[in-house]
């Protein structure tokens, strides 16, 4: 059997998956992270949603299943050319890999919460993101999060929305609105919790259960509307103004702490890759795929592949089925290209 090696680019958990089941398939994966460890969004995490599964033992098991795989951690791509069919690929670190294929696992990043000025993030002191409040629940260390007794969820921060130029639905902050909604509530039992939407999509396997429990376990509030204003009072409480677009009545509301339910957005320093393997952006500004149903872990350069939210926002199981589909993928693409002579057995 000979020895190929394939580049996934991406640590998290998409480029975990992807290189657990390429060694399973008998090839040679390389994962590069320019972290200092695997992991990406969910090392950050506490408990996932539907049903408040401990993040760290998902975790966990990935790492482990990575162990005997080979990583190149604090590294970046600095260059990367292609030759036939094997792509040249330099690193930050002075290594240089040939490859048969390679992996796009970039993931995402979560839209900075600044930009929403409205919001009031980083002006006033009890606004925080949907990302802080996770660390505090896998911490309980935030100086902002003190017995509060009105709270507030704003979701699609970042997404659908015109003015940031994101128009697309980033898919997680319904069902992560609610699951810390839940939390909180379970945190501060005497408190009282809105989530104001505009839409709830509460789509997958378990999240309308969530929907349910959220609204009759923990009497968390759902108001159809956006909140158009925040400000702070003279006892430093926040002062957000909104509007029930069911009952059609402008709101205004006193609370203690504001969580701003942050959506996706490609990873930065991605489009400096994706001009090396001379691939485009699609309309939302994340990584083009060949085609929406049979293309969908392919680019359209030969050899380079996808998985995860580096194409478009996606939920944890998605991404990891992606991952399991792009490994079977490359698979395939090098037996078809004479690369791979071997059949798989079970």
């Amino acid at each position: 059997m000979n020895e190929h090696k394939i580049l996934i680019i991406g640590g998290g958990p998409a480029g975990m998956e992807t290189a657990y089941q390429l060694k399973k398939l008998g090839l040679k994966p390389v994962i590069i992270e320019r972290s200092d460890k695997l992991g990406g969004h969910l090392a950050q995490w506490d408990r996932l949603f539907p049903a408040s599964d401990d993040a760290e033992a998902l975790l966990e098991k990935m790492r482990e299943q990575c162990i005997d795989i080979e990583k190149r951690l604090n590294t970046r791509i600095t260059n990367i050319t292609k030759e036939n069919n094997i792509f040249h690929v330099s690193l930050s670190n002075g290594n240089s890999y040939d490859a048969d294929a390679i992996v796009l696992c970039t993931g995402f990043d979560l839209f900075k919460a600044e930009r929403k000025q409205e919001y009031g993030y980083g002006i006033y002191n009890n606004v925080i993101t949907n990302a802080e409040l996770e660390h505090y629940f896998k911490t309980h260390n935030d100086e902002r999060i003190n017995e509060p007794k009105k709270i507030g969820f704003v979701h699609c921060v970042g997404s659908r929305d015109v003015k940031v130029n994101n128009t697309y639905c980033s898919k997680v902050c319904c069902a992560t609105a609610l699951k810390q909604a839940c939390e909180i509530k379970e945190e501060f039992p005497d408190s009282d919790v809105y989530c104001f939407y505009m839409d709830l999509r509460m789509f997958g396997k378990g999240y309308e259960d969530l929907y349910l429990k959220a609204q009759k376990d923990f009497d968390i509030k759902c108001v159809r509307g956006r909140v158009c204003e925040v400000s702070e009072n003279i006892e430093g409480k926040l002062v957000i103004k909104a509007e029930d677009t069911l009952l059609g009545t402008p709101m205004k509301m006193t609370l203690d702490l504001l969580v701003l339910m942050c959506g996706m957005e490609k990873a930065s320093g991605i489009e400096r890759i994706q001009n090396m393997l001379n691939i485009k952006s699609n309309a939302d500004g994340f990584i083009e795929t060949r085609d929406t149903f049979y293309g969908l872990n392919h680019t359209k350069e030969e050899g380079v592949f996808v998985a995860g939210a580096c194409t478009s926002p996606k939920t944890l199981p998605d991404t990891i089925a992606e991952a399991r589909a792009a490994a079977v993928e490359v698979f395939n693409y090098l037996k078809d290209n004479g690369q791979q002579t071997f059949s798989l057995r079970f």
